[in-house]
């Protein structure tokens, strides 16, 4: 049996490249940069008035023009209109160009106008205010935005400004979740007090729409060459396998064997933490990863969170943030394990993230992740911990994730 810390570092050294797609930068929201986004022109393009009002050469003020005449009006989207006379100004609106005879926007509430005129209120001024300039942004071929990132609204927009109709971003492992037992009837059934209904495959399922990962859903019976017969096509036809159930130590626990025969590399089976005990990882020669967690559902949530999406995250080359969080009460804990405490997350009036233990009744209390927001990891060496001690956190809830 493995220590946490050497099952992260056997999973994170099968990280693997799944290559790239290009995409409508409008079905590109969720999916990671494979490639930089670069300014096609300087931005803003040229100079630009940030507020309505009228434009002005700023030597007319230094001359001691106060009264300028209007020469023209000019919205966003005109052609600049050239100022001939030094004495005259420009009527312009936000976001409008500014020709290169013009330098300074004064605002609307800082002039007078009547007759054809503008005069000024204030008493003083400053060359180039309200001015967006050229490529004060961004130059021409500068990167606005950088690989390996998440496609978010911002970097839509980014896409959609700097005219990139299609952008390649990194392609995600296709993936399918099995959950197997006898015991696991559907959804849509009234078992009976001895059966219940399938649930982990469904919240995988969900878990991985948070990583806009549609997965595949396959359900296995107890019977030994059903399992080998479906794990065999699923080994060959995706890439990610990952299991819930079927890796313990009882008679129909039939995962490890058949994978064993499927020539499925076994790199650890049980890792010393609660929940998740009987976690079992392996390799297949032809790339396959699969990932069989434990069948209570707290146990293959809690592996899902830990190690599946920090391996997910190092394939596609993003950062695994690591967040800590201080204990909000008294915890103990005595088996030699590492312990997965249940918690709800809160920030306090210090803007320091705190955790409330929501321990629940073991590995099979579903229920009560309903009411969690992370897992809080605590050291397998202690045995008791205090209020304030900071313990690192795997959020589950999106809001943390």
């Amino acid at each position: 049996m493995i220590t946490v810390e050497e099952a992260e570092k056997i999973i994170l050294q099968q990280v693997a490249d799944y290559g790239t797609v290009s995409l409508p930068f409008q079905q590109a929201l969720g999916h990671i940069l494979a490639e930089d986004i670069v300014a096609d022109r300087d931005i803003p393009a040229c100079d630009r008035a940030t507020m309505d009002g009228i434009t002005i050469k700023y030597e007319a003020f230094q001359k001691g023009i106060r009264s300028f005449s209007i020469k023209a009006t000019q919205s966003a989207g005109d052609v600049p209109v050239e100022l001939q006379d030094i004495e005259g100004c420009i009527e312009i609106m936000t976001g409008a160009a500014l020709d290169a005879s013009v330098d300074t926007v004064i605002r609307y509430e800082d002039i007078d106008m009547s007759n054809g005129l503008a005069i000024l209120k204030v008493k003083s001024i400053k060359q180039g205010q309200n001015v967006h300039k050229r490529g004060v942004d961004k130059n021409e071929n500068d990167v606005i935005v950088h690989a390996n990132s998440m496609v978010t609204p911002a970097i839509i927009g980014a896409a959609a400004f700097t005219g990139r109709e299609a952008i390649e971003v990194k392609k995600f492992p296709k993936i399918i979740v099995i959950s197997n037992g006898d015991e696991l009837t559907e959804v849509s059934e009234t078992p009976p007090l001895h059966k219940i209904r399938r649930s982990n495959s469904y919240t995988i399922k969900a878990a991985l729409q948070q990583f806009n990962i549609d997965a595949d859903l396959l359900h296995l019976p107890d019977d030994e060459n059903v399992v080998e017969f479906e794990l065999k096509k699923c080994i060959e036809n995706y890439d990610v396998v990952i299991l819930s159930g079927g890796v313990s130590m009882g008679k129909f626990d039939l995962v490890p064997k058949v994978l064993e025969r499927l020539s499925v590399e076994k790199l650890f089976h049980k890792v010393q933490q609660k929940p998740g005990k009987p976690f079992w990882f392996g390799v297949h020669a032809d790339g396959a990863k699969v990932f069989a967690f434990p069948g209570n559902p707290v146990s293959t949530f809690m592996c899902f969170y830990r190690y599946f999406v920090p391996w997910f995250k190092a394939s596609l080359g993003l950062p695994n943030l690591k967040l800590n969080a201080g204990l909000a009460a008294d915890f103990s804990f005595e088996p030699p394990l590492q312990y997965f405490l249940q918690v709800k997350l809160h920030l306090n009036e210090a803007s320091q993230l705190i955790a409330t233990p929501a321990e629940g009744h073991g590995s099979g209390d579903l229920a009560n992740l309903v009411e969690s927001d992370a897992f809080m990891e605590l050291p397998l060496k202690l045995n008791n911990f205090r209020k304030g001690d900071v313990y690192p956190v795997w959020p589950f809830k999106a809001l943390f994730i």
